[in-house]
């Protein structure tokens, strides 16, 4: 940071670091403990789509080493679009199997981090839901390096249950590292296992 952005007030960004996404197996068991959330073993990167053969080439070397991986279950990764045009890739892996889940998703940030878009890169997000049926994200935003929760109310509707996030909120302020900036928790909707 250098003289003239100290003076103005500026500041740089937060950088993002894909090894906070290894936190999230034991935030699960604080989680499951204080509120009773259990992972869906399904997780997925969002990212913007590039036009080019360079970025489809990038995007199916990901895809690809996930497909290679032991112990998968039910169907391979799936590339998804969804009806905001935003790309996805999906893993799915045993509802017990967290840290593989986890070990795809920053296998795929890190592959396109690599090739040269991480720019495109927007979140990755982690499945989970209650006895009682309710859904809830972890999303972790890669150009912020933090986590919010993201919880969707049942029964249709772009509706949110807030009074649930801030729960999360409170529950895993130990564990991960929280988006303070509540501006910044934007819906997922339509994002895979949601």
């Amino acid at each position: 940071m250098g003289f003239l952005d100290i003076l103005f007030g500026r500041s740089k960004p937060a950088a993002p670091d894909l090894d906070r996404l290894f936190a999230l197996p034991s935030a699960a068991v604080t989680l499951q403990a204080a509120t009773g959330f259990v992972p869906t073993g399904m997780g997925a990167v969002c990212f913007t789509s590039v036009e080019g053969g360079a970025f489809a080439q990038a995007r199916q070397e990901a895809q690809d080493l996930l497909d290679a991986g032991t112990g998968r279950t039910g169907p391979r990764v799936e590339p998804i679009r969804d009806e905001y045009g935003y790309s996805w890739l999906v893993s799915r892996r045993a509802p017990d199997d967290l840290p593989a889940l986890v070990s795809d998703l920053h296998a795929v940030n890190s592959s396109l981090e690599g090739t040269g878009f991480g720019p495109q890169l927007l979140c990755s997000v982690v499945g989970f839901e209650d006895t009682g049926q309710r859904r809830l994200g972890l999303v972790y935003l890669y150009k912020r390096g933090t986590f919010f929760p993201f919880a969707p109310l049942a029964g249709g509707g772009e509706r949110r249950d807030n009074a649930l996030e801030l729960q999360i909120k409170a529950a895993l302020a130990d564990d991960l590292r929280i988006e303070q900036d509540l501006a910044r928790w934007f819906p997922i909707w339509g994002a895979p296992g949601l």
